[in-house]
């Protein structure tokens, strides 16, 4: 990971526009360095390996590390995606935002006001502990993808995007696309978070 700083530097620092960076070939260094990480780990289903093989005292401690990988990883490989989009000036464009549809729902095992949804975002399946205790089944949500947390003993991978009371759950679009006709309140939380990890 340390032979990509190189890369990232060089287009930070352009003054090539994000849309033409998409081609450039530090994109291309990016996404060869980020597949040999995988390849390294043992391909595309590396992260169940590492799971099966922790054991069960250490489970949450692998669980969280996995999840901080296969993030850093998620945000490498879809760069590109984002840069296509072009010059915005908004935080929110640092992350992911998909649609995913809520394969399983489960009682949080250590909070009485968390719940743990088992996601699929197209790819992968995801894990998001979400205070919005109707949540349901098949529910089709925007899914912003974050900087893997710890919620008391559970490792969240994402964050479902809301507009007043509680998530969205009839999001429009394919499931590991990106949704359509989301409200900009939807963001506001989505960006505030994005703020202030970026001022550390």
């Amino acid at each position: 990971a340390k032979e990509m700083i190189p890369e990232l530097q060089a287009m930070r620092y352009s003054y090539v526009e994000p849309g033409l960076l998409v081609e450039s070939p530090q994109m291309k260094a990016l996404k060869e360095k980020a597949e040999g990480i995988i390849e390294a780990l043992g391909g595309d289903e590396w992260h169940h390996r590492f799971l099966e093989l922790a054991s069960r005292e250490e489970r949450g401690k692998v669980e969280e590390a996995v999840a901080k990988v296969r993030f850093f990883l998620n945000t490498i490989m879809n760069l590109d995606k984002r840069l296509a989009l072009g010059k915005i000036n908004d935080p929110v464009i640092a992350v992911d935002i998909k649609v995913g549809e809520i394969m399983s729902v489960g009682k949080h095992p250590n909070a009485d006001k968390l719940l743990v949804c088992n996601v699929n975002i197209g790819d992968r399946a995801i894990t998001v502990v979400t205070n919005d205790l109707s949540v349901k089944d098949e529910d089709r949500v925007a899914v912003a993808l974050l900087p893997p947390a710890n919620f008391r003993g559970v490792t969240s991978e994402g964050m479902f995007l809301g507009a007043g009371e509680g998530i969205l759950k009839e999001v429009k679009g394919e499931v590991g696309g990106l949704p359509k006709g989301v409200p900009l309140e939807a963001f506001n939380e989505t960006r505030n978070f994005v703020e202030a990890f970026l001022k550390g």
